[in-house]
């Protein structure tokens, strides 16, 4: 759980988890009702903050009517005592209680969010996601997922990167091959961004070293289980790389450092979630995409050979391969097609038809994106002409390559896709704050 001992709380408010170290003392707490347990001479309400639980007792014919009148997800506030009791939550619980509701009776949730378990279907979960994810079980990956971003800035400000933030509303739809939305701005067509990719670039020959997170936007019709229309992209680029092989090493601590905050400040998420963090190899495994291919024609009922991209089952057997041969959840899978990739992705000397790029697989799933880019302007114009594409609408794109830029290279991380495979939820939208998909635009 995510806390701190100099957090700064309103005048006199104690947070559930620092009741143990009240004991005898009177204190007041704040939160949501989250049981209410009513007994012949006593009623115990169960109140839930950010930090945790904490239970008061309250006795007496008049004090136990008036507590019993609060359903459950009712704001209050109460005031009292703190007493030892091993039985509580955290050993400690609050006695002779005043309590003062903070909000109107609360609705009734769709399903009891005290109970254990969580027994709704998902649309049911994400219909209702802003009081459903008041739940336990499903609060824990979003807050995982925050710790993720913190250690993701955390590793890359220590390596000397600067965070930027770009535009998400562009003028060209020309980044990629994927669909993208377009939207009236003043009269104009513009779109919305697929990634930042081209400003990164551009700011490497700002601060040499950058990052950013923030939504983009995929208008492709996928309706899976991995798939979002809008999801959370972790973003870096660095300049003076010799090539891709100097970018993976990054992401290798940027990895480490994701993990490494999860374990410090998600302890309590985890172990409700039943997650296993993974080792980060002090080095990742890879393997040519050539090579991975001849891999699945030798050893499965498939010849992938010829193909210019893995299909998911690829990447799962790939993964189980790596864990079994190299004892590594994380795989490499290095030299892509050209035909594959982006116009500005640099090709591997010697084999033009490979490129100097990688994606990272993570437990069976595509993770990461990422290479070496082109960084001379006659090269953008090469490309480009070599696949029948105009320069023109790539201009301000090209601007920068035509002042000097340094050999460069970065990578893409989507959030929803780590924390998905991290706490090990069946469906990318367990893991995604109010999702946006083929069907989905609310809540």
């Amino acid at each position: 759980m995510i806390s701190s001992s100099t957090t700064v709380l309103p005048a006199g408010r104690t947070l559930a988890s620092e009741l143990p170290r009240r004991i005898g003392r009177q204190v007041t707490v704040q939160g949501w009702l989250h049981r209410r347990r009513t007994l012949k001479s006593v009623v115990f309400l169960v109140l839930r903050d950010r930090s945790g639980l904490v239970q008061a007792v309250v006795t007496g014919p008049e004090a136990m009517t008036a507590a019993g009148g609060h359903p459950e997800e009712t704001v209050l506030q109460i005031t009292g005592t703190v007493t030892a009791n091993p039985q509580a939550p955290g050993g400690a619980e609050v006695t002779s209680p005043v309590v003062t509701a903070l909000s109107g009776p609360a609705e009734a949730p769709p399903f009891d969010l005290y109970r254990p378990s969580v027994p709704a279907t998902l649309p049911t979960i994400l219909d209702h996601a802003p009081v459903t994810l008041r739940h336990p079980l499903l609060r824990a990956p979003h807050a995982i997922s925050a710790v993720s971003v913190a250690g993701f800035r955390a590793t890359l400000d220590a390596l000397g990167f600067t965070e930027i933030h770009t535009p998400k509303v562009v003028a060209s739809a020309t980044e990629s091959g994927a669909n993208v939305f377009g939207i009236d701005w003043f009269g104009t067509r513009a779109y919305l961004a697929q990634s930042p990719q081209f400003f990164k670039q551009a700011m490497v020959g700002v601060f040499e070293r950058v990052y950013e997170t923030g939504p983009v936007f995929r208008a492709e019709p996928h309706d899976t289980a991995r798939h979002l229309a809008q999801y959370t992209s972790l973003d870096a680029e660095l300049g003076f790389v010799t090539d891709h092989r100097d970018v993976m090493a990054v992401l290798r601590e940027v990895l480490a450092g994701m993990t490494a905050a999860v374990g410090r400040h998600a302890g309590e998420e985890c172990a409700l979630l039943g997650v296993d963090l993974p080792d980060v190899p002090e080095r990742i495994p890879e393997i040519h995409f050539a090579e991975a291919q001849e891999l699945l024609a030798a050893h499965t009922d498939e010849d992938p050979r010829g193909e210019p991209d893995l299909a998911p089952a690829h990447e799962r057997w790939l993964s189980r391969w790596a864990l079994r041969e190299h004892g590594s959840e994380f795989l490499f899978v290095t030299g892509y097609p050209m035909s594959k990739r982006p116009f500005y992705t640099h090709p591997e000397p010697g084999r033009p038809e490979y490129s100097n790029s990688f994606d990272l697989l993570f437990r069976g799933l595509e993770l990461v994106t990422g290479g070496q880019r082109l960084h001379r302007h006659d090269d953008y114009l090469a490309a480009l002409a070599a696949r029948g594409e105009s320069p023109e609408p790539y201009a301000g794109y090209l601007a920068a390559f035509r002042h000097g830029m340094p050999p460069h290279g970065g990578f893409a991380l989507g959030l929803e896709r780590w924390t998905t495979r991290l706490t090990g939820a069946d469906n990318i939208r367990r893991a995604t704050l109010f999702p946006r998909d083929l069907h989905r635009l609310t809540p």
